[in-house]
């Protein structure tokens, strides 16, 4: 590769096309294929790469615990979980409608498998999001009313085209943190952005959280307005087997 090419190459940030164009150039001399298949190879190659980077950058930013995937859920071990249901959700019409997903159940039932398997589903398909635990969530609430960012926050976490809240249970809260998380919730729902909670606390039990009856009110009806209940009634998946 000569040097005014190489400069072009990184004046357009073509860096991965830079490291590959001497093998492709030569394979294409011995292919003695033509310019137009030669610019098509190279040019098809440096957008699956620019694909796969982009996925990986959202992956990364997404914060997934494990890279789960509905096609590993054990779902022969968890007969309270409808196979048919998660493949629809894994074709994600429910972000395009607005549609939240609550996954209600005991612990080790595989909510969190199956929302972050729903989560990289939308992350393979171009959309960004994010998993955060509601302990952590709560906790960076916590954090942004004693620096006034709370509003930063919220929109930060407003705009995610997807946003998955982890292990919603008995936590210890301030009135403060519940109003920050019902704006939140109050701007996806006006935002039509979708949300994927899980928690082992029935909907009568959210009130004993966030400890608003009224709040819990309002927050509830914004959720469940367009929203897809799915109650596990299963045995654990991390009981030990003999």
């Amino acid at each position: 590769m000569n040097d005014d090419l190489e400069q072009l190459l990184a004046n357009l940030r073509l860096g991965w096309m830079a490291g590959t164009i001497d093998r492709e150039v030569a394979q294409a001399t011995k292919e003695q294929a033509s310019y137009e298949a030669f610019l098509a190879r190279l040019l098809r190659a440096q957008y699956h790469h620019h694909q796969e980077s982009a996925l990986a950058y959202r992956i990364r930013e997404a914060h997934l615990p494990e890279q789960w995937t509905l096609e590993s859920f054990p779902f022969h071990l968890q007969p309270g979980v409808d196979k048919r249901q998660m493949r629809t959700f894994a074709e994600l019409d429910f972000i395009a409608k607005g549609e939240n997903i609550v996954f209600l159940g005991p612990t080790g039932v595989g909510k969190t498998g199956l929302a972050s398997s729903i989560l990289l589903k939308a992350l393979q398909n171009g959309y960004r999001g994010l998993f955060i635990r509601a302990q952590d969530l709560f906790e960076d609430m916590f954090s942004s009313l004693a620096d006034h960012s709370s509003r930063k926050l919220v929109n930060r976490l407003a705009r995610m085209e997807l946003l998955v809240c982890d292990e919603l249970g008995y936590l210890n809260l301030r009135p403060e943190q519940s109003n920050v998380f019902f704006r939140l919730m109050e701007e996806r729902y006006n935002q039509r952005r979708p949300t994927i909670l899980t928690t082992n606390l029935g909907f009568s039990e959210w009130a004993g959280l966030l400890g608003n009856v009224a709040l819990v009110e309002a927050l509830l009806s914004r959720l469940r307005h367009r929203c897809h209940t799915v109650t596990i009634e299963g045995p654990s998946l991390r009981e030990p087997r003999a």
